[in-house]
């Protein structure tokens, strides 16, 4: 009885096609169709952010980061066109869960002095996703010989950078100040 099923699985391998090693290239598409996903969400996020962010400044940097992001999103585009490869995005856990996490504080803390703050964190934990993201995609480009893909990574990876910048200021300028603020008028 054991050697039938020896024999089966055996001549079940010899059958199966042996399927070319991962390399760095397939790695870089996989990763590419991840941030595509990943910003195409954003994008249907962003708006929701603004809408429920309290504060004018938090309203107008998520507003201006959805511009932003729509941009990028057009270089990803040149990116896939360059690899003959269509745009398609595959669903992204991580970004999932930052965006669920983001719902959750809209919900949570709406109307809240705390609110803008938690919907500041969120948006950062998006940017910081992002940064990963677009500096490793620049590397392997750069390592690939992609160059024209990597000055558009590139391109993107310093926008996010700046946004990221941009939230950490108004964070500890304004927004952090004012849910502290209020809460000690309230206490």
């Amino acid at each position: 009885m054991a050697r039938r099923a020896k024999k089966r699985t055996s001549k079940t391998a010899a059958r199966r096609p042996r399927q070319a090693p991962k390399m760095l290239s397939d790695l870089f598409l996989a990763t590419l169709k991840d941030i595509y996903f990943a910003e195409n969400k954003i994008i249907k996020t962003l708006p929701k952010m603004a809408k429920a962010a309290q504060s004018k400044d938090l309203t107008a940097a998520f507003n201006k980061h959805l511009r932003e992001t729509q941009g990028q999103v057009k270089r990803l585009d040149q990116i896939f066109k360059m690899l003959g490869k269509p745009a398609r995005g595959k669903p992204c856990e991580a970004i999932n869960g930052i965006a669920d996490e983001g719902a959750e504080i809209m919900k949570e803390f709406k109307g809240a002095p705390a609110l803008d703050a938690g919907l500041l964190a969120a948006a950062q934990s998006v940017e910081h996703y992002e940064i990963s993201r677009y500096g490793t995609l620049r590397t392997w480009a750069e390592e690939l010989g992609m160059q024209d893909a990597a000055r558009l990574l590139q391109e993107t990876l310093d926008e996010e950078e700046a946004t990221d910048r941009t939230l950490t200021e108004l964070a500890t300028s304004v927004i952090n100040l004012e849910a502290e603020d209020e809460y000690r008028a309230a206490a």
